[in-house]
């Protein structure tokens, strides 16, 4: 495995939450946020003047909560909703937000599965199944049918999950934004991610001469060398 390369004070870094800064869990609120990873992270923004943002699934909310006292520049929701780092906030028509008739389809089929969580959010929808992993073929058939006649929307597999969501909401588009403006423009976009879900992100990285960075080949699959990585950056060495 090549070492990750260097952290460089000309990039502009995107960073993933779930299997990228933080260990996965059963269930995303269980995950532990190391307790001084959200001063890290604001003093490697510092180094990269601002130029340090989270490109996660999870909502708004969600990110605030578990990077707490920290509240950075972020696509939340696969790129939905767009936090700039003045708290600014750029998000798309409703129309492009999972229909309420559908959300209340899939959580009735939901309980019908014991440990199967359906994950609302603004513009997306998460069923995650890591502690029902049986029922993996039944929840991709379900959101098959719901979508059926709907080709704007897609079902795209995680890691123990299928996310629900609008077909231009991705990790691509919300790092683009991003790029748009300030401190971002003009830089070499970075993003460190782990999944199908982040995919996305690195073609939009890489298309602007930027870099993708798979936890699973630049950091041996461990969030805990993501992190160190983080940590040697924001302490210069």
């Amino acid at each position: 495995m090549p070492p990750a390369p260097i952290l460089c004070d000309d990039w502009a870094l995107f960073l993933d939450i779930d299997g990228t800064l933080l260990d996965i869990a059963l269930r995303p609120g269980a995950v532990t946020v190391p307790p001084g990873l959200p001063a890290t992270l604001q003093t490697v923004g510092r180094r990269l003047g601002g130029a340090l943002a989270i490109i996660s699934g999870r909502s708004l909310a969600d990110i605030d909560r578990l990077l707490a006292p920290l509240k950075p520049a972020c696509a939340a929701e696969h790129g939905a909703i767009v936090r700039l780092g003045d708290g600014t906030l750029f998000e798309p028509d409703q129309s492009r937000s999972v229909p309420d008739a559908w959300r209340e389809r899939i959580r009735a089929a939901a309980k019908n599965w014991p440990d199967v969580l359906v994950q609302d959010k603004v513009f997306s929808l998460s069923v995650h199944y890591r502690l029902a992993p049986e029922r993996e073929g039944e929840i991709r058939s379900m959101l098959q049918t719901v979508v059926a006649d709907s080709p704007d929307f897609e079902i795209l597999p995680a890691r123990k999950a299928f996310e629900l969501r609008h077909r231009a909401l991705h990790k691509g588009e919300g790092l683009c934004a991003l790029m748009r403006h300030a401190p971002f423009k003009g830089r070499v976009p970075v993003f460190v991610g782990d999944d199908v879900t982040d995919e996305d992100g690195f073609r939009a990285a890489r298309a602007m001469g930027g870099l993708g960075l798979h936890v699973s080949e630049a950091f041996g699959g461990k969030p805990a060398n993501v992190r160190r990585w983080l940590e040697d950056f924001a302490d210069g060495t």
